[in-house]
């Protein structure tokens, strides 16, 4: 039975404005290898669908997992009824959408390999192998390896006519070693956040040869020095590190409906408000931020949004300079009358689809520029590998920020390794403090799986990269 039709005629025969459904089936496979000891396995599938309706100004939303025509007309009565209480409310000051046209078209992510298809065996003989190299060496304690792979279904209709179906999957294996003596242990992780691709891509990533270079980094930090007092120094940022530092100050702050107030809950509002825009330095001259929901190996890609949007790029920082925001069909009539640049996604069936960050990156500098020759140019400095904890204030102002591999920089060179540090700055200090990025030969993405927001919570994933960069005069030392 098409389902979808049943639901959009439905739904016109009550008088909406507009209505969408999505039939969505979500497959999620999580692995957890602790030593050499299997701790998790676990494959979850959930099918259903979603619906939502626009009457008076107003949404309404409902959800179920039975698929008969009765209840998927059911289903619209509870949304319409929703729809109908919220317009009450809102009545002062009610919704609009942004022009849209429907689409027929269908997205697919590039796999060779469906990771769902290769056999547990196979994927634990990998993971075992992998942890036994990180246990070889005698002072790592610990060993880890979560792999997650996973995989979205999903067909969408409207009103507007589109009728879009999608298929996306991801891949995403983090290994961890922990290094121990009589006083402390240190951790080291590789963990690229996860790539829209198959099992191809976890063949490609010579996890092995990873084991060995984590399982040394993490004795390294073991036998470190910590910085001393938060001193000005310069900072050398990687691309993972980098990856949830624009997700943070970047990325949150310019989701449109944190600008409008919208959104407070989970991770705040935003300073960048819209008086600011083509106005505010919201870094140096060469930081530009781009959102690129085209961005093929993305983990936000799904060639159209959950409210049949198209993907879309454009800069949202550019030149240093606030430029736009990630926005929906309703959050964009409340700035202005243009069009919606496709950032509206749910997690599942059964969630409503909310404002998120786009794949949000920072482009490579214009002049050839290896990390090596930015340390080389830095005399007093620190050199940060991959992520570690953070804190950033209700506005997205002020911040904290950790990391996973941390290095000493004097007179050009890395001197020594180091342990524990974490810097401070804030918005606009940190990123019109960006006085070089190295070019596209040293880009390199970092993907988020596990944005979470909204209530109740939504955990949604996007891709940031960038090359290695530097910032100057920055607030760095123990976090001891």
């Amino acid at each position: 039975m098409d389902f979808l039709s049943v639901a959009l005629d439905h739904a016109q025969s009550l008088g909406v404005e507009y209505a969408d459904i999505r039939i969505q089936k979500t497959s999620r496979e999580v692995i957890y290898l602790m030593d050499l000891s299997l701790k998790n396995t676990s494959k979850n599938v959930l099918h259903g669908y979603g619906i939502r309706v626009f009457k008076n100004g107003a949404w309404g939303f409902a959800h179920s997992n039975i698929f008969t025509q009765d209840e998927v007309k059911k289903t619209v009565e509870e949304a319409v009824k929703t729809a109908g209480y919220s317009a009450l409310i809102n009545k002062d000051n009610p919704l609009r959408l942004a022009p849209e046209r429907g689409y027929i078209d269908s997205y697919k992510t590039k796999v060779v390999i469906d990771p769902f298809k290769v056999s547990l065996q196979e994927k634990l003989d990998m993971m075992i192998e992998v942890n036994r190299t990180m246990l070889n060496y005698e002072k790592i304690k610990r060993a880890e390896f979560r792999l997650e792979n996973y995989n979205d279904d999903k067909y969408f209709a409207s009103t507007l006519g589109s009728r879009i179906h999608s298929n996306i999957t991801y891949v995403y294996p983090m290994i961890t070693a922990t290094a121990v003596n009589d006083s402390d242990s240190q951790s080291r992780s590789f963990d690229d956040g996860g790539y829209a691709a198959g099992w191809e891509h976890v063949l490609k990533m010579n996890l092995l040869d990873k084991a060995d270079s984590i399982a040394e980094q993490a004795i390294l930090k073991l036998e470190a020095d910590e910085p001393g007092e938060i001193r000005r120094r310069d900072l050398i940022l990687d691309p993972g590190h980098l990856g949830l530092t624009m997700h943070e100050s970047v990325g949150h702050p310019t989701e449109l409906d944190r600008v409008l107030g919208w959104e407070a809950d989970m991770a705040g509002v935003s300073f960048a408000t819209p008086e600011k825009l083509g106005k505010y330095q919201y870094g140096s001259e060469i930081v530009n931020f781009i959102g690129d929901n085209t961005l093929s190996f993305g983990l936000a890609t799904a060639g159209y949004d959950d409210d049949g949007v198209p993907g879309q790029k454009w800069y949202i920082i550019k030149d240093g300079i606030l430029n736009e925001y990630g926005s929906t069909r309703d959050s964009i009539p409340f700035l202005n009358d243009g069009m919606s640049r496709g950032c509206s996604r749910a997690t599942n069936y059964y969630d409503f689809p909310i404002n998120r960050i786009p794949n949000l990156y920072l482009e490579p500098g214009k002049k050839p520029l290896s990390p090596q020759e930015l340390i080389a140019d830095t005399e007093d400095g620190i050199y940060i590998e991959g992520r570690g904890s953070f804190s950033i204030d209700q506005h997205r102002v002020n911040f904290q920020f950790g990391g996973d591999m941390f290095w000493e920089i004097k007179n050009g060179k890395k001197v020594r390794p180091l342990k524990d540090v974490l810097y401070k700055s804030s918005n606009p200090e940190f990123w019109n403090s960006c006085d070089a990025i190295c070019d596209d030969r040293f880009w390199k993405d970092f993907g988020v799986n596990n944005c979470g927001k909204g209530q109740p919570m939504q955990s949604s994933r996007m891709t940031h990269g960038s090359s290695t960069a530097r910032f100057k005069n920055i607030r760095v030392g123990g976090s001891k």
